[in-house]
C-alpha cells in the first residue's frame, strides 16, 4: 500500500481538544475507565461524540484551516475489553464504528473544511502516565497490530499515538502502523521536568525512534503537559532532531500528572494565556503544524489557540 503526503506537513492544522476530561467533567457523561469508545455502544453517546465534533469542524470552517478528526480510541485496544465488559470482538467492532463515523463526517465538511484528514488514535496498553512493565519493541508491534489494523480497514488515513510514555512501545506503534501501509505520528508525553516518564529526554526518545525506523514516523508531537513544563524540552530535542516536533496537544493546567490523576475537580487553566504560550513556541518553533488541546482542554481553548496562531 502506497500513502500519499500529509496535508498537516504543509500547513496549519487544528485538531481537537481534551475529548474524556471535556464531555466527563463539562457533559457530566460517565466513561468507564476514562474509555471514550464506549459511547459507541448507545446512541445517545453516539449523539454526544458527533456533537463534540461537530463544534470543532465548525472553528475549522469558520478559521478555513485543515483539520484532523481523531478517533474516540485512545483507550480501545485489545487489554481494555475486559475492563470494559465487552469481548475484543465486540471492542473491535466499537473500534470500527468510531472510524466509520468520522469517515462520515469528513464527508459532510469536505467543501466546507480546507483539508481533512482521519486520524486512528491509539493509546498506551497501559497507564497514560506511568510507564510501568515496558514491553519489548516486538511485543508492543503484536499487541498494537489488533488494534491498528481494525482501523485500518475501517477507512483511518494515519494513525496518531497518543500519549507514548516510552521508546520501546512507540516503536512498536510504527512498525504495526508501517506493516499496514499507514502514516504515523508519534505524541510523547512529558512530566513537569521536560523528560519523558522514563526519564530519557524528547530529542533522545525521538532520535532512537528514527534510528530504528529509518525515520518512518511522519512527525512527532508532545501532548498531556503544560506548554511552562516542554518548553526547553522542545528547544533541546530541536538541537538534536531538527524540525521532528510537529504537533502540541498541551494540557490546561500546569499539575503534574500525580496531581491531575488525584483531582475530582477540573483545572482548566487560563485559555487566554495558554493560547498567548502557544503562539510564543510557534515564534520559536515555527514547523510545529498541528494545533490542539490534552486535558482540561476543550473547543474554547482551541478557539483561543486558533486566535492566537492562525492570525496575521
Amino acid at each position: 500500500m502506497t500513502t500519499q503526503p500529509l496535508p498537516q506537513l504543509q500547513r496549519r492544522f487544528l485538531t481537537d481538544a481534551g475529548l474524556e476530561t471535556d464531555l466527563i467533567f463539562n457533559h457530566g457523561i460517565d466513561l468507564p475507565y476514562f474509555s471514550s469508545i464506549t459511547l459507541l455502544q448507545s446512541g445517545a453517546g453516539r449523539d454526544a461524540l458527533i456533537s463534540y465534533y461537530r463544534g470543532f469542524l465548525g472553528l475549522a470552517a469558520r478559521r478555513q484551516v485543515g483539520f484532523i478528526l481523531e478517533s474516540a480510541t485512545w483507550r480501545a485496544s485489545p487489554d481494555w475489553a475486559k475492563p470494559l465488559g465487552m469481548s475484543e470482538e465486540e471492542l473491535a467492532e466499537l473500534v470500527r464504528k468510531a472510524i466509520t463515523m468520522l469517515v462520515d463526517l469528513k464527508r459532510d465538511y469536505v467543501g466546507r473544511v480546507p483539508a481533512l484528514v482521519v486520524s486512528g488514535c491509539v493509546g498506551p496498553r497501559g497507564d497514560g502516565y506511568d510507564p510501568g512493565a515496558i514491553m519489548s519493541a516486538d511485543a508492543a508491534a503484536a499487541y498494537h497490530a489488533r488494534q491498528i489494523g481494525w482501523m485500518s480497514r475501517a477507512g483511518c488515513e494515519m494513525i496518531t499515538a497518543i500519549t507514548m510514555t516510552n521508546v520501546p512501545e512507540a516503536l512498536g506503534v510504527v512498525t504495526a502502523a508501517r506493516d499496514e501501509g499507514l502514516p504515523v505520528a508519534i505524541s510523547f508525553t512529558l512530566e513537569t521536568d521536560g523528560k519523558l516518564p522514563t526519564g530519557q529526554n524528547l530529542g533522545d526518545a525521538i532520535a532512537a525512534v528514527d534510528a530504528a525506523t529509518g525515520s518512518y514516523p511522519a512527525y512527532y508531537m508532545v501532548n498531556c503537559a503544560h506548554p511552562v513544563h516542554f518548553f526547553a524540552a522542545l528547544d533541546e530535542a530541536a538541537t538534536k532532531v531538527g524540525d521532528r516536533v510537529r504537533g502540541i496537544r498541551a494540557n490546561a493546567s500546569r499539575c503534574s500528572h500525580a496531581e491531575l490523576d488525584a483531582m475530582t475537580e477540573l483545572d482548566r487553566g487560563d485559555p487566554a494565556e495558554l493560547a498567548q504560550l502557544h503562539r510564543e513556541m510557534l515564534d520559536r518553533h515555527p514547523a510545529i503544524n498541528v494545533l490542539g488541546g490534552c486535558c482540561g482542554t476543550d473547543l474554547e481553548h482551541v478557539s483561543a489557540i486558533a486566535e492566537a496562531c492562525l492570525t496575521g
